[in-house]
């Protein structure tokens, strides 16, 4: 298919279904500015992936996506909470600018992304070894394991680490 054969796909797909997509959006958030965002946002995927759908494929492909943006929506702002929640415990009084709330947040969310790409026993490896000082024997009897899969666990989630850093 050509550029100008899928750019014309894609504003036919846009003119037929945006309408409809913003619909079964609002449907599910229950705000109308929300449902028009994640709307955009999932054509915006779309042309970014350059993919196209087969016609008869449109909305279940157009759903997906919007799902998954819905989903991570749902993270980022669990995420959100719960950094305003560790900032409402701290001792100094500490409240950041809007652009640093907001790097700190993708930040967060980036890592959370990460981690949830690993298998459980690495994830686990990992943030108990890193986030609360375990050494590789308390984990491999927590997690049942011997210290040999222990050291692996964690050297597989730093590397994970180093390589989403390098990406970004």
């Amino acid at each position: 298919m050509s550029t100008s054969d899928a750019t014309g796909r894609l504003n036919t797909l846009y003119k037929e279904n945006q309408p409809w997509l913003r619909c079964w959006l609002y449907s599910r958030v229950g705000c109308s500015q929300m449902a028009a965002d994640l709307a955009q946002d999932t054509f915006l995927r779309l042309l970014k992936s350059g993919k196209v759908p087969p016609e008869t494929e449109s909305r279940r492909f157009l759903t997906r996506i919007a799902k998954g943006l819905m989903i991570d929506g749902y993270r980022r702002q669990q995420i959100e909470q719960a950094y305003l929640e560790s900032l409402s415990h701290m001792q100094e009084n500490f409240t950041p600018g809007p652009e640093t709330h907001h790097a700190i947040i993708e930040t967060l969310t980036e890592i959370d992304y990460m981690l949830d790409g690993l298998p459980r026993n690495v994830r686990q490896a990992l943030l108990m070894r890193q986030l609360e000082g375990y050494s590789y024997a308390a984990i491999a009897r927590t997690l049942d394991v011997s210290v040999s899969s222990v050291e692996k666990y964690v050297a597989r989630g730093l590397a994970a680490c180093c390589l989403s850093l390098e990406a970004a």
